[in-house]
C-alpha cells in the first residue's frame, strides 16, 4: 500500500470551505452549552509524553458534564478500571484534551478541545454528586475550541437506528472474553456483570 504524503491530501481533498472554518468557536455557546446539557455520553481523547494516544468513554446522566462558563467545563471521574490512562496523560503529557459528545437521536456531534487540569477539591467533589456517591476527581476544561460537526458519519452508520440494534447475546461477555484473553478471573455471564455494573455506577 502506498501512503499519503501531505501534498497528495491537497490533490485530493478540496479545500474547507469558509464557512466550516468559521464555525470553530473559541468559546462555548448558547448552542453548544444546550447540546451538552441534553449529552449523556462523550469521548475524552488526551494524548501522552511520549506521544501515545488515547480514547475513553465516559457516560453520566444528561448534563454530567458542568459547563461552568464559556471556557470551563467540568467532568466528574465515576468508576472504570482504574488504569487512568486518560489522566496520567494529562498530569505528564501536554494536558490538551478533546472531546466529542453524543445525544441520542441527534445526528450531529460536538467537538470541544481545550487543557485539563484534576482536581479533588471535597467541595467540588460534593458538588457533582450523581448516582448517590461524589466522584473520585474532577477533570476541569479550559475550552479553547468548540464546533459542530455534521451527521452524515452517524446518518451513515446509522447509530441511533432500532433496525441496526446489535443483540447483546451475539457476543460472550466482557468478563469471558477478558477470561479467554488472559486466564485471570472469573468468566462471569452477562447477566452477572451487568448486576455487579449497577452497585459500581
Amino acid at each position: 500500500m502506498n501512503e499519503l504524503a501531505a501534498d497528495d491530501l491537497k490533490t485530493i481533498y478540496p479545500k474547507p470551505s469558509p464557512r466550516v472554518i468559521a464555525k470553530a468557536r473559541p468559546e462555548i455557546d448558547a448552542h453548544a452549552k444546550k447540546f451538552i446539557a441534553m449529552s449523556p455520553f462523550c469521548v475524552l481523547a488526551t494524548s501522552g509524553s511520549d506521544g501515545s494516544v488515547d480514547a475513553s468513554p465516559r457516560g453520566g446522566n444528561p448534563g454530567f458534564v458542568h459547563v461552568a462558563g464559556p471556557n470551563r467545563l467540568l467532568m466528574p471521574d465515576r468508576s472504570g478500571n482504574n488504569r487512568i490512562d486518560s489522566f496520567k496523560n494529562i498530569v505528564e503529557g501536554s494536558g490538551f484534551v478533546q472531546l466529542i459528545f453524543f445525544v441520542p437521536g441527534i445526528d450531529e456531534t460536538l467537538r470541544v478541545g481545550g487543557k485539563g487540569k484534576l482536581s479533588a477539591e471535597p467541595e467540588l467533589l460534593a458538588s457533582m454528586e450523581e448516582f448517590g456517591k461524589p466522584p473520585r476527581a474532577v477533570l476541569s476544561i479550559s475550552v479553547h475550541e468548540a464546533y459542530f460537526h455534521c451527521g452524515k458519519a452517524l446518518m451513515r452508520s446509522k447509530l441511533w437506528s432500532a433496525e441496526t440494534r446489535v443483540e447483546r447475546t451475539v457476543l460472550p461477555s466482557i468478563s469471558q472474553v477478558i477470561h479467554e484473553q488472559t486466564g485471570l478471573g472469573e468468566p462471569e455471564p452477562q447477566a452477572e456483570v451487568e448486576a455487579r455494573y449497577r452497585t459500581q455506577l
